[in-house]
């Protein structure tokens, strides 16, 4: 299934080079990789990674959270925090296995949010003269 993704994301990013009247030695210097790599990728042999992938859409001038849906990184929603994905995705100075880590304990606290607050875990208003966040202080 994977070289679905990336043949698709190939076909896709050879398309934006072409609308944005790129050659491919264009697009490869602008985003900083090798012709040859750059090639490979739009013919669906080779799964950049997201950092690559930030680095060409910048280069194309086009959202990075766009070629992280096309490229199977992210799935497409409805503006549920894309932006954070991208951007942790896109991080140079964590590891894939750190980003996995992170993007998972984000999708469980929104998971954990849609389920509505628990009363075990603190989140709970209390009410009018109740004890607030600042109940110690006086």
């Amino acid at each position: 299934m994977a070289s679905l993704n990336v043949g698709s994301l190939g076909e896709y990013i050879r398309e934006q080079r072409r609308n944005a009247q790129f050659s491919l030695r264009q697009l490869a210097e602008a985003a900083g990789v090798s012709n040859p790599y750059l090639s490979q990728i739009e013919r669906g042999l080779r799964k950049p990674s997201a950092e690559i992938l930030q680095q060409i859409a910048k280069a194309l001038r086009i959202s990075a959270e766009t070629l992280y849906v096309q490229a199977g990184i992210l799935e497409e929603r409805q503006g549920e925090g894309l932006e954070l994905r991208a951007a942790i995705l896109a991080d140079p100075l964590i590891n894939e296995r750190q980003k996995q880590a992170l993007l998972a304990v984000y999708d469980a606290f929104l998971k954990e949010n849609k389920e509505g607050p628990s009363p075990a875990d603190g989140t709970a208003a209390a009410g009018p003269g109740g004890p607030g966040p600042n109940a110690d202080e006086g």
